[in-house]
């Protein structure tokens, strides 16, 4: 065996599996500190359910963090694509067509917006979608009233509330799009030029690349992730709050960088990001178990956002 071969490779190695190993290490700890409600079943089925929403949003934002940008509106296409959805089953629609409705097609109306948004001014996405954050807001609490929406289908409730071989439906929901969204990236014209596109925006376009068209096709699949989070987060409550997903951006950047996303663009894997997003919920469970306060739960999520960046950096070099 040479050298080369026999060498370790950390850097690799922490690429490939790092996510895993913070995972471990989070779990082993509160395992520790509250065994007795911590590991059990019940309470690790719930870990997975409330992450549902969580890694729905990381995977969108993981695709705007991929070209190099980012989407701070997530949280409000969440909260408005929900809203549009109780509207339409209030107003007679079909559920499964309201939840069609509002999480794709206004998600991904939404996010085409942002799209165009970006590629019209040339300005970093950074400023589009926080201007457009309170615009999707503001527009969820007009065509609300600023009240709670509810008493829509209990099948539409009920569904969200199953489990399939024992699996709840929304871990089922969040699987299936990061399967889809897994085979877009590995095995697609697409998700090749979405990497080219992060690693190097100019080469990419001198390589023949329409990096107008990928950047609009980035925010219209994060979009569609925020609004299908928003149709499953209005089903596990059985409510549309117009304020739901208020401060969801820094769950969703949080679990696209914990999960391996370079926020310098060009390199991450949507599994990877699930896994991030397991952290963070697994991390809020914890510390609600141990009656953490919110805010100090908003303390923790952002000095990981820090250290991930950092240790991301660190490797790097």
């Amino acid at each position: 065996m040479s050298m080369s071969e026999s060498t370790f490779n950390f850097p690799r190695f922490w690429e490939k599996y790092g996510t895993f190993f913070i995972l471990a290490i989070i779990v082993a700890i509160f395992g520790g500190i509250s065994s007795e409600y911590f590991l059990t079943t019940s309470n690790i089925s719930q870990i997975f359910v409330q992450s549902s929403v969580t890694v729905l949003i990381g995977m969108g934002e993981f695709f705007a963090i991929l070209i190099a940008g980012i989407d701070l509106s997530v949280g409000a296409i969440l909260a408005l694509s929900g809203m549009v959805t109780a509207k339409l089953m209030l107003a007679g629609f079909d559920p499964f067509l309201a939840a069609l409705i509002g999480g794709v097609i206004v998600g991904g109306g939404l996010g085409a917006i942002n799209g165009l948004l970006v590629n019209w001014t040339r300005l970093h996405p950074f400023i589009i979608t926080l201007g457009t954050n309170a615009i999707f807001r503001g527009m969820t609490l007009v065509i609300s009233d600023a009240n709670s929406v509810y008493g829509f289908s209990f099948g539409f409730v009920n569904f969200f509330a199953k489990s399939l071989l024992g699996i709840p439906m929304p871990v089922i929901f969040s699987l299936v799009v990061a399967i889809i969204l897994w085979f877009i990236t590995a095995h697609t014209r697409l998700g090749r030029n979405i990497y080219a596109l992060g690693g190097n925006k100019n080469s990419a376009f001198f390589s023949g690349i329409d990096v107008k068209f990928h950047v609009l096709i980035v925010f219209v699949i994060s979009g569609i992730c925020a609004g299908l989070a928003g149709v499953v987060s209005t089903a596990r409550l059985g409510a549309a709050e117009p304020l739901a997903g208020m401060g969801f951006e820094t769950y969703a950047i949080a679990s696209a960088i914990i999960g391996g996303t370079s926020f310098f663009g060009g390199k991450g894997r949507v599994f990877s990001v699930v896994i991030g997003g397991l952290i963070i919920g697994t991390i809020n469970n914890g510390l609600n178990i141990l009656q953490v306060q919110t805010y100090y739960q908003l303390v923790v999520m952002g000095g990981l956002i820090i250290a991930a960046v950092a240790l991301d950096r660190l490797i790097s070099k």
